[in-house]
């Protein structure tokens, strides 16, 4: 296992039973609301992949590990994240919140052993979405936007519902529309997030 990750992996073993290894890790580091929520994603994105005819397997695994990395501290999310030699945009540098999805791929790879890059892909774009992103990345991103991790109704959950009537890309534009319109209240806009916009509407 990589460095980087020892002081929050610590002596866990994967078991290869995805569910149990997921709440293992997310409770020994105190994060019950994170795996109720990952649990939610997980339930929804198997309700999506059925419905838009995406792969139910890839969609479950990726929502099960989209927020693994929750186990890292937020002050310490840019740090591991140059040690682990990920690219870390300057948007990220500001709000280091938005980099735990970039965070969760080497934690799923070195932890989990997974490797399918479709799964990876799902994991490393659930919060912003990107350019050509495939029916997996769309299904964990529109399911984690569904299962949000707030208190209280989603203020945008009723447009992306009726997206949802219509195709999975309407559904995540209108979670996308909703965030460009909160663009001068946000701390940053990732660059991600304007270039899947430009491709979902294409």
């Amino acid at each position: 296992m990589g460095k980087p990750l020892d002081n929050y992996i610590g002596h866990f073993k994967a078991s290869g039973k995805l569910e149990n290894d997921v709440k293992t890790l997310l409770l020994q580091h105190n994060h019950d609301h994170t795996y109720h929520h990952v649990k939610a994603v997980v339930e929804k994105a198997i309700e999506l992949a059925h419905q838009f005819h995406g792969n139910v397997a890839k969609s479950a695994t990726a929502a099960w590990l989209h927020d693994i990395s929750a186990i890292i501290p937020h002050y310490e999310r840019v740090d591991v994240a140059k040690a682990l030699g990920l690219t870390v945009l300057p948007e990220e540098e500001r709000f280091p919140m938005i980099i735990h999805q970039k965070l969760s791929v080497p934690i799923s790879k070195q932890v989990f052993s997974v490797n399918d890059p479709a799964v990876l892909s799902a994991i490393e774009c659930h919060t912003t979405l990107k350019a050509h992103a495939s029916l997996t990345d769309k299904i964990v991103f529109v399911a984690d936007k569904i299962a949000w991790d707030q208190a209280g109704t989603p203020p945008y959950i009723n447009e992306l519902q009726r997206g949802l009537e219509h195709s999975i890309d309407a559904a995540a534009l209108a979670y996308l529309n909703y965030l460009w319109s909160l663009r001068d209240q946000l701390r940053v806009v990732h660059p991600w997030v304007m270039q899947s916009m430009i491709n979902v509407k294409s």
